[in-house]
């Protein structure tokens, strides 16, 4: 049996780690098998690429080369940790994939969503979530939740305000290409939030 495989995208601060923690719980109390996974990152060659993308220092990267690690990251991600487990019938759920190269490397950084989508088109050989949920939120607030969270912060998080709220643009841009994607609004509280995506989950599970 095939697992569901369910990726969750949204500006920095938008509440997915939250939101991934309450459906862990709603799965543990049905005895679901999952795997919880995220990017950059999940297994040792993809870890050490992350390293390389979000620790902040005064070198700058190119956008092209930030957007060729993010695809080889995901690769090996990919073949090495997600697909054994949909093989499994586990239900995957995934802390951003092949949406957010689009939007921060294709948009936010000006190379082109499309050109983005044909590279990590490429890397995964097509492959894609089920579904996707899109967690919509003010680029401002989301920024004062990391503050307030005391988050650490990474690299992409100290980008200017422009470029997070450029996030946000290509964000929205893609909800209205792609029918896989779920635009949840993200400005409310994490109980309301999570039993608005159990409730759509459960219709295809």
């Amino acid at each position: 049996m095939i697992g569901k495989w369910i990726s969750f995208e949204g500006g920095e601060g938008s509440g997915k780690t939250t939101l991934i923690e309450g459906l862990v719980e709603k799965l543990e109390e049905r005895n679901l098998p999952y795997l919880v996974t995220r990017e950059p990152g999940g297994v040792p060659v993809a870890e050490k690429i992350r390293e390389i993308l979000l620790e902040k220092t005064d070198s700058p990267m190119d956008p092209m080369t930030e957007a060729i690690l993010f695809a080889a990251s995901r690769r090996q991600h990919l073949v090495e940790k997600v697909l054994p487990a949909l093989e499994e019938g586990k239900i995957v759920l995934m802390d951003r994939f092949v949406d957010s190269s689009v939007v921060y490397q294709g948009y936010a950084r000006g190379l082109g969503m499309e050109r983005i989508k044909a590279l990590n088109e490429f890397a995964t050989e097509g492959r894609l979530p089920l579904i996707t949920f899109y967690l919509d939120i003010d680029p401002e607030k989301g920024l004062e939740r990391i503050r307030k969270n005391k988050r650490t912060m990474n690299r992409l998080d100290y980008e200017n305000l422009l470029f997070h709220k450029k996030i946000r643009e290509g964000y929205q841009l893609l909800c209205q290409k792609e029918q896989r994607l779920q635009c949840i609004s993200a400005d409310k509280g994490p109980r309301e939030l999570l039993e608005e995506v159990w409730q759509i989950i459960q219709s295809i599970l």
